[in-house]
């Protein structure tokens, strides 16, 4: 009787998780007058405004969709809300920004200044938001990131 060898097995293909990625989730806009801005975006893309008071640094939302969900964050994926912020000459670079959502801020902003960035200052909580800090990226580009909450 003749025995055959049996075939080597393959080496399983090592799956390594996927990277985290962290997403952009909303856009912030310099604004010298909010209300110009506000009623510029409305009728120029039917945006929906809400100022935010001076509590809140004079902040208006920006509500770029009508499909949203309880926590008023956009349903659909690749969409995102933003905001305008009020123009202030003693701050520099008032510029558009992006804002990255991360699980741990201050892991990334270690991750941040590892990779050659600048952290602006300490991060800040945002109530019923997050906490947030900006950051200049290798380019000089300013842009922030929030740890958002669960509120």
């Amino acid at each position: 009787m003749k025995t055959t060898k049996p075939k080597p097995k393959k080496a399983a293909a090592k799956k390594s998780a996927p990277r985290k990625i962290n997403p952009v989730v909303h856009f912030e806009l310099p604004a010298e007058d909010n209300k110009r801005m506000s009623k510029f975006y409305s009728q120029a893309f039917g945006w929906k405004t809400k100022a935010l008071g001076s509590e809140m640094g004079n902040y208006t939302l920006a509500t770029t969709t009508d499909n949203l969900d309880k926590s008023g964050r956009p349903k659909e994926s690749g969409i995102i809300n933003g905001g305008f912020f009020p123009k202030d000459a003693k701050m520099p670079d008032m510029h558009p920004n992006i804002v990255i959502a991360v699980d741990d801020i201050k892991k990334s902003m270690k991750k941040i200044e590892k990779a050659g960035g600048k952290i602006l200052g300490e991060p800040m909580e945002i109530p019923g938001y997050g906490t947030y800090v900006s950051f200049y990226d290798t380019e000089g580009n300013r842009s922030a990131m929030m740890e958002p909450s669960m509120d």
